[in-house]
């Protein structure tokens, strides 16, 4: 996997956590830069840590289905992307208050990180250098993060559809340039 792709994955997969960031900028009356590197930090360290755990995951079954890799981080990309897009659509207005306590804050790292698991995964199949991609996708989290608390506490609620639109768009063709690298059509 080149760099290029990494870097979209990461900020595919970080687009949920610079949404809800957006919203937790929203709710802060007066920005902290102590919160916001604290929304970072969890965000950030939840999308170096699930991959990283799909990646353990998938390596145990990735001998027993390199046949079909390809196919596997395609579905899942797309997946992943479709759900994305779907939320974007969504009328629901989740509320997301200001508090960056415990407990709030591993409720929402867990949540905006579940389908980096996913990416973990297709990971293993592609055989890719974990340990340098978990890093690089913590690290653009944790930008993206810090940047959405900061976007939300100046514009409001204006680009939260638009992110996830994006990073799921960009998930499905990460997903579909895999599938078409792996069955010869791209270089």
């Amino acid at each position: 996997m080149n760099l290029f792709s990494l870097f979209a994955i990461a900020v595919g997969l970080s687009m949920d956590d610079f949404a809800v960031s957006v919203c937790k900028g929203l709710a802060m009356r007066r920005l902290s830069l102590k919160n916001t590197i604290i929304i970072g930090l969890w965000f950030g360290g939840f999308q170096a840590l699930m991959p990283l755990l799909g990646y353990l995951l998938g390596s145990q079954f990735q001998r027993y289905i390199t046949s079909i890799d390809h196919w596997i981080a395609f579905i899942l990309l797309a997946l992943i992307g479709i759900s994305m897009i779907r939320e974007s659509f969504s009328r629901e207005e989740n509320s997301v208050n200001d508090s960056v306590d415990f407990k709030n804050m591993l409720v929402l790292a867990v949540a905006t990180s579940i389908d980096a698991l996913a990416a973990g995964i297709t990971f293993a199949f592609l055989e890719v250098s974990i340990l340098p991609a978990v890093s690089f996708i913590g690290i653009i989290t944790f930008t993206l993060s810090m940047a959405g608390v900061k976007a939300g506490n100046l514009f409001g609620m204006r680009y939260k559809s638009r992110a996830e639109l994006a990073g799921g768009v960009i998930l499905i063709f990460i997903g579909l340039e895999i599938l078409l690298e792996h069955l010869g059509v791209l270089p």
